[in-house]
């Protein structure tokens, strides 16, 4: 792999740092914001999944500019909304009628954005790496998710650390404004990576696709270039190509399949509400060490995506799926009974399955979500496709975390259960109904699955 293609991926999966910092920095906020306002579980559930909510129409919303003006122009907007969240949520006004409707909004607005760069970041990156990388580049995007996430942990618990006497109003604002660093460190270095070698041969730039190509070590160059132009030829005549034909059903099969047990797996629940399901194992009164139990989950989220960056192009994503599957039913078992024992709980086991499934989960559908809806896509409709499977996941997400906090306040157990049952079936679905992608470039990936 050479430099400029190392730094390439780089630049592009910050993108990615920032939707799992953006992601992962709420859950060390959302317990005083819903003291401060007032906020009722419901209402709750709501300020937090704003965000969520946003991302579901960021992921459509992203696929237009993307391919009319780039997918470069389009990474560099979605800084700007990210931004925007950003400073908003930081100055957040006071007042409790106006302060949690004006952090819902801005939640809204980086909500866009996390939209934006789930879809663009893997799309941008999928078109610029070699067949021999591909997996693994585009698991960096995931690599970052989890980095930016265990960032903002970590973040979160430095605020909290280096301010204990600061007003609690005070203290997390500054967590959510502390993401303007990592936004403006993107928005700089987008100047300096190329655009989408596809995009560029779809805009009959070719000469400029050439020179992408040669930047990042493609080999066989031309073949390469002749085999973008076949697999873009109806959009090269100026026809709209639809994404919901029967042609395509398959892949659109495959991609809402990988995302929607992607988020009933119960890994953003945990994102966003670790705190306070620490607070569930072990008691009231444990704030400080449910706050750093966060970066325990980061850290795991971390190594465990690490490994899968290694095994992704070795073993497949299918297996991957299998083997994940199978251990975070035993994981989600787990937690799932200590809980139904109350005063009974073993802290011990219950975080032992928290950890675990975080562990099986970054090695397995953490990983590989992201490089499979980017790969099961042709050319001609991969950004539409891109934002279907986006769409499907962050829908799920949103939903999830809007109810978990009413389940989890009910009865925590029914809800871990629930995600056992989940990867039981996904467990079924990878065995008998998932084809692999591994190998070869994603125009032979058409082929392959008989949509060339």
């Amino acid at each position: 792999m050479n430099k400029s293609l190392f730094h390439v991926v780089i630049v592009a999966a910050l993108g990615g740092f920032l939707f799992g910092f953006d992601s992962g920095v709420i859950s060390g906020c959302e317990k005083a914001i819903q003291t401060e306002f007032g906020l009722s579980a419901f209402w709750h559930g709501l300020i937090v999944s704003g965000a969520l909510i946003g991302t579901v129409i960021g992921v459509f919303t992203a696929g237009t500019p993307s391919d009319k003006w780039g997918r470069k122009p389009t990474l560099w907007l979605m800084g700007v909304l990210f931004l925007i969240s950003a400073l908003g949520c930081a100055l957040t006004p006071f007042s409790t009628t106006w302060g949690p409707h004006l952090l819902g909004w801005f939640r809204f607005i980086g909500g866009l954005a996390v939209g934006g760069v789930s879809v663009v970041v893997p799309l941008y990156i999928v078109e610029v790496s070699p067949s021999r990388y591909r997996g693994r580049l585009v698991a960096a995007n995931q690599l970052n998710i989890v980095l930016g996430i265990l960032v903002s942990y970590i973040s979160n618990c430095a605020v909290a650390y280096f301010l204990p006497q600061a007003d609690p109003k005070v203290v997390w604002r500054v967590m959510l404004g502390a993401e303007c660093i990592p936004i403006a460190l993107f928005m700089a270095l987008l100047g300096t990576i190329p655009e989408s070698p596809r995009w560029l041969v779809r805009a009959n730039r070719v000469d400029l696709a050439r020179a992408v190509l040669t930047r990042v070590g493609y080999p066989e160059i031309e073949r390469t270039l002749g085999e973008i132009a076949e697999s873009l030829q109806a959009a090269a005549h100026g026809v709209k190509v639809a994404l919901f034909q029967r042609r395509y059903l398959k892949p659109i099969l495959l991609a809402f399949f990988i995302a929607f047990f992607n988020q009933v797996s119960g890994i953003n629940a945990i994102n966003y509400y670790a705190p306070r399901i620490f607070q569930m194992i072990f008691g009231e009164g444990s704030e400080m060490a449910a706050l750093a139990g966060t970066i325990g989950v980061g850290t795991v989220n971390l190594i465990f995506t690490i490994l899968a960056f290694f095994l992704i192009d070795r073993f497949g994503r299918r297996v991957m799926i299998i083997g994940g599957s199978a251990m975070m039913i035993l994981m989600h078992a787990l937690v799932a009974w200590q809980l139904s024992r109350g005063a009974a709980c073993d802290p011990a086991l219950a975080v032992t399955g928290i950890l675990g499934f975080i562990a099986f989960f970054g090695c397995s559908s953490g990983a590989v979500i992201w490089v499979y809806i980017s790969e099961v896509f042709p050319n001609v409709v991969r950004a539409k496709g891109q934002a279907l499977g986006c769409f499907t996941h962050w829908f799920l997400c949103t939903i999830v975390s809007w109810v978990f906090p009413m389940v989890a306040e009910a009865a925590g157990t029914y809800a871990f259960a629930f995600f056992a049952v989940m990867m039981g079936v996904q467990l079924v679905w990878a065995l008998f109904f998932m084809p692999e992608t591994k190998g070869g470039t994603i125009e032979d990936i058409e082929t392959r699955l008989g949509i060339a």
